[in-house]
């Protein structure tokens, strides 16, 4: 629909900023053989070989504290020289864990009512250890050139 409300016709030549999510699902898939198979997948298909990972879900087996292991793995690739991984999900709030929500009852500020999430402490741990990852990526890539 345009502004005005009428059908309109359009076409696009694609979104070159699009990427995949790697979610996990029987089985974990943000190790380095996962991420080296669908980036693989992604360039046999004419797409950018760019992916996120998302370390909660089917990474880390729904379990909320082992995202803090997938992000370590995802730092150590990252520091490696990894340059397709291009950003992670966390799951992530004030207090880890989470409630529920039960009608007369109060909720506890800062935490999760849907999926369960590390608290603001292990949020930052994580993210100082992707960002010192990120700067170890910089090093080894400009060492390369």
């Amino acid at each position: 629909m345009t502004k005005a409300g009428h059908s309109a016709i359009v076409s696009t030549s694609g979104n070159e900023d699009c990427h995949v999510i790697l979610r996990g699902g029987k089985e974990p898939n943000y190790d380095a053989n996962s991420v080296e198979a669908a980036c693989r997948d992604l360039a046999a298909a004419g797409i950018p070989a760019k992916v996120m990972i998302d370390c909660s879900h089917g990474n880390s087996r729904k379990q909320f504290k082992r995202q803090l292991e997938v992000v370590e793995a995802v730092a150590e690739q990252l520091a490696g020289g990894e340059d397709r991984i291009i950003g992670v999900m966390i799951e992530s709030h004030l207090k880890e864990g989470r409630q529920d929500l039960v009608p007369g009852k109060p909720l506890e500020y800062g935490k999760s009512i849907t999926d369960a999430c590390i608290g603001w402490e292990d949020t930052v741990a994580a993210l100082d250890r992707l960002a010192e990852a990120v700067t170890a990526r910089r090093v080894a890539l400009a060492q390369r050139a």
